[in-house]
């Protein structure tokens, strides 16, 4: 079990695992024999960011009915609340458990821990995935609609410096071959452009751009099998409540459990400490490191 109350499966070659539950009418034990499977409660992890918009105005809203529908179903952050306006310490926040800065054109190369150091560290496999990316590799600042302060990954040091970590910077058009050929990393971070985000154009074209790209990716093989997805909006649009305002936050996994709803305050230290427990990595970067767990979302 982690930290945080996330339980890890059993790893291969393990032989049993036995729990103990003592009750007021005696002790129960329950022994499991595993046989294969890894240490990490799940297997691949997704994220996507949407942009500028109050917890009011996207939890039940007719213009995000496929969201909302994700949010019955799954899991509902309720008191989920961004750390600062304007985008990017959010953004920051979500990857190296600081915010940095709020200066959304701010262009310094990051070197503190980051996601992407704990990742490597840990073994594990990741890839930004942004819309409208102008190119593999693409470090350089805002091209369309595609904003680097919404691609905070294109600033830390572990990546910009490192040209095999730099192709993991790839157009989100990728993101469908490498879902239909099974080739999708460990860690994927999913980045709209400045339109289907919500921050240019409506919920509802935000809405609609999750039907057409999300609910794949919901259905296949591979998350299906071990997949965990989070939504959230970076920031309220309206609040400056706990720094950033009350924001939707939605978590959908086959161990989420159905229809829960949580009252626990959270913010984005939390969501990037649930990145890293969830593919088994306890070292974590920031303010992440000190976050409230977010293992009331799931089940055993």
């Amino acid at each position: 079990m982690t930290p945080s109350g996330l339980v890890r499966a059993v790893a291969a070659g393990s032989s049993t695992i036995r729990a103990t539950s003592e009750g007021k009418t005696g002790t129960a034990a329950v022994t499991v024999t595993a046989s294969g499977g890894g240490s990490a409660p799940f297997g691949h992890v997704f994220v996507v960011t949407e942009e500028n918009h109050d917890y009011a105005s996207v939890i039940g809203s007719s213009a995000m009915p496929y969201l909302n529908s994700l949010a019955q179903q799954y899991g509902l952050a309720t008191q989920y609340y961004a750390n600062t306006h304007p985008s990017i310490g959010n953004y920051f926040m979500l990857t190296t458990g600081q915010i940095i800065t709020n200066n959304d054109s701010y262009s310094t190369i990051v070197t503190v821990d980051n996601v992407v150091r704990r990742l490597l560290a840990g073994g594990k496999t990741w890839k930004s995935y942004a819309e409208d990316l102008p190119a593999v590799g693409y470090t350089g600042g805002d091209v369309g609609n595609y904003a680097r302060k919404h691609n905070v990954f294109a600033l830390l040091s572990d990546v910009v410096n490192d040209s095999m970590q730099r192709s993991n910077l790839v157009p989100f058009t990728v993101f469908a071959t490498d879902l239909a050929n099974g080739t999708l990393p460990d860690f994927s971070n999913i980045v709209p452009n400045l339109c289907n985000d919500a921050h240019d154009c409506s919920l509802s074209t935000a809405d609609t751009w999750l039907g057409n790209n999300i609910a794949p990716l919901l259905t296949s093989p591979t998350f299906q099998r071990d997949g965990l997805l989070i939504i959230l909006f970076d920031e309220a649009g309206s609040d400056n409540t706990n720094g950033g305002g009350r924001i939707a936050w939605v978590v959908i996994s086959s161990r989420t459990k159905t229809g829960y709803q949580s009252t626990t305050l959270y913010q984005h230290e939390s969501t990037l400490r649930l990145i890293l427990e969830a593919l088994g990595l306890t070292q974590l970067p920031g303010a992440a490191a000190t976050a409230p767990g977010m293992g009331e979302f799931f089940t055993p």
